[in-house]
């Protein structure tokens, strides 16, 4: 991004290192952390031997704030939401807080609504259906 240009999340203008990044939704980066929790326990012979309490908390934040809990729900969001062409950021947000409506899908992240995008309102209605069938069956 050019120095003059002002970045603004509503239109996607990120900066490109933030858009040629790779991001994790929360139940993402909860399995991860989990399954290296469960190497970790079994790599020790010290019951007592614990973590950091870094890893700890971060573990505990994820699982709490992740809308997701079954390693295969959180595999079919990510393929769900991959269908939309959306920016990784666009597509963390959207699967961290799951909006209802189409209307808090916009409000939350406004770009998927910017001129030139392919997303009319039933687009975003139906990803908002596909991903609440995946959270009532999980």
């Amino acid at each position: 991004m050019s120095g003059e240009e002002e970045e603004n999340a509503a239109e996607l203008k990120i900066g490109d290192e933030f858009l040629k990044a790779k991001c994790l939704m929360n139940c993402e980066v909860a399995v991860i952390l989990e399954h290296k929790y469960e190497q970790l326990q079994q790599m020790s012979d010290d019951p007592l031997n614990q973590v950091s309490q870094v890893f700890e908390k971060s573990l505990q934040y994820v699982k709490r704030f992740s809308r997701y809990k079954n390693p295969d729900a959180v595999r079919q969001v990510r393929e769900i939401l991959s269908r939309y062409q959306l920016a990784e950021f666009e597509l963390c947000v959207l699967g961290n807080l799951c909006p209802e409506t189409v209307e808090e899908a916009i409000a939350m992240v406004p770009s998927i609504k910017t001129k030139g995008r392919a997303h009319d309102d039933e687009a975003i209605e139906k990803m908002l259906n596909d991903l609440s069938l995946i959270k009532k069956f999980e």
